[in-house]
């Protein structure tokens, strides 16, 4: 069996060249071949000495994920389904903005942490993607963007990690696709503009800020444990004071002085004034850190099985005030790519139902990030980049 490129951080290309008998100048240049130039097969890389061209197509291969859909919305959104096999798919969403374009990656095929307003949960989990399936996403949607947009320079500034799955339970692959996108001799984005969303799996926060510290968003739903409890089943393992403990020790390798709360808007269950006065207080308990968090409002998409409604714009508009007033940092994400199914919350791809409750094809939902409209500390405009 050949070894798929994709697969390999720098470190691990390298190695695979001394197995070959090369030295490491010659990863490099793959490396860049492949991320950089976005080549697929060795007899583009003209620099390549023929022998070794020869000797990589008997002992290796450059395969991304085969797609199975693509969609382009009216708003410049673009979503592509992508076959994992099994019968699995997985979606990566871009979002382009004036200042930056944005893609938004999955990490597993379905998920298993089973969040009430999360479709994908309901549906269940079926694998986790190996590094080289979640740096596929990216590579595929660079160059084709390349050739879509007619440009020679990058298009993609921002990753986020807020597709299909929980990133921190699939830890191993994250943090070696997280070390391709960093890499200068592959994407070279900077660890402010690539985010990493998790449900709350504390151990892996505190082994990510040692091990590759990049920005950090935290899906927190709920102001005390009895709500969080049922909206996002992981907090019974790791409660809110466990969690907010562990963003504060992030915050001392994260490469932003803030951590992003994500909060789903859900009517009559987390979106009461009252909620959002105890959220402040939760998050102000240690005024020594200053402004460290800022939080994301998420407007829900409902699905049938949740049983749950979206907070009406008025309780999200004074939620939202609350926040800011108390001179946090807030943000009411704006949906984007609705006329494609690709606004938050949604994934429009048939997958299969894992649950087996069902025992049909289920259309899947997905929470992605979309653009935002900034609510700063007493109605300043933020203008800072990224989530």
């Amino acid at each position: 069996m050949t070894a798929n490129l994709l697969d390999f951080d720098l470190e691990g290309l390298a190695a695979f060249c001394d197995r070959l008998g090369e030295k490491r100048f010659r990863a490099t240049q793959l490396f860049r071949w492949i991320h950089q130039k976005g080549a697929a097969h060795f007899d583009e890389m003209s620099d390549l000495a023929k022998s070794l061209r020869e000797k990589l197509k008997t002992t290796a291969r450059i395969q991304a994920l085969g797609v199975v859909s693509q969609h382009i919305s009216a708003d410049g959104t673009i979503k592509w389904l992508f076959d994992v096999g099994h019968g699995d798919v997985v979606e990566a969403v871009f979002i382009p903005e004036s200042d930056r374009g944005t893609l938004c990656i999955s990490s597993q095929a379905g998920c298993a942490v089973g969040c009430r307003f999360c479709s994908t949960g309901h549906q269940g989990f079926s694998r986790n993607l190996t590094a080289g399936e979640i740096v596929s996403q990216l590579w595929f949607a660079e160059h084709f963007l390349r050739k879509h947009l007619g440009s020679t320079e990058r298009v993609i500034s921002n990753v986020v990690m807020m597709g299909m799955g929980e990133p921190l339970q699939n830890y191993a692959a994250l943090v070696q696709s997280l070390r391709v996108m960093l890499d200068d001799h592959a994407y070279g984005l900077s660890r402010r503009r690539v985010t990493v969303s998790t449900s709350g799996v504390v151990p892996m926060m505190d082994r990510l800020g040692l091990d590759c510290p990049v920005a950090l968003a935290v899906s927190l739903h709920a102001p005390n444990d009895a709500l969080r409890d049922n909206l996002v089943p992981l907090n019974r393992k790791y409660p809110i004071s466990e969690l907010l403990d562990a963003c504060k020790r992030y915050l001392e390798f994260a490469p932003r002085d803030f951590i992003t709360f994500e909060y789903c808007m859900l009517d009559g269950v987390n979106d009461s004034p009252q909620q959002a006065q105890e959220l402040v207080q939760l998050v102000r308990k240690d005024l020594s850190l200053g402004s460290w968090c800022k939080f994301n409002l998420i407007p829900f998409n409902p699905f049938p099985a949740s049983g749950l409604v979206r907070s009406s714009n008025d309780a999200v508009s004074v939620f939202a005030k609350i926040l800011s007033d108390a001179g946090i940092i807030t943000t009411v994400r704006k949906t984007r790519g609705d006329d494609i199914d690709a606004a938050c919350g949604q994934l429009a791809g048939d997958v299969k139902d894992r649950t087996g409750v069902h025992g049909r094809i289920a259309k899947q939902r997905v929470v992605m990030l979309k653009s935002v409209v900034d609510i700063a500390p007493h109605g300043r405009k933020d203008v800072s980049n990224g989530l």
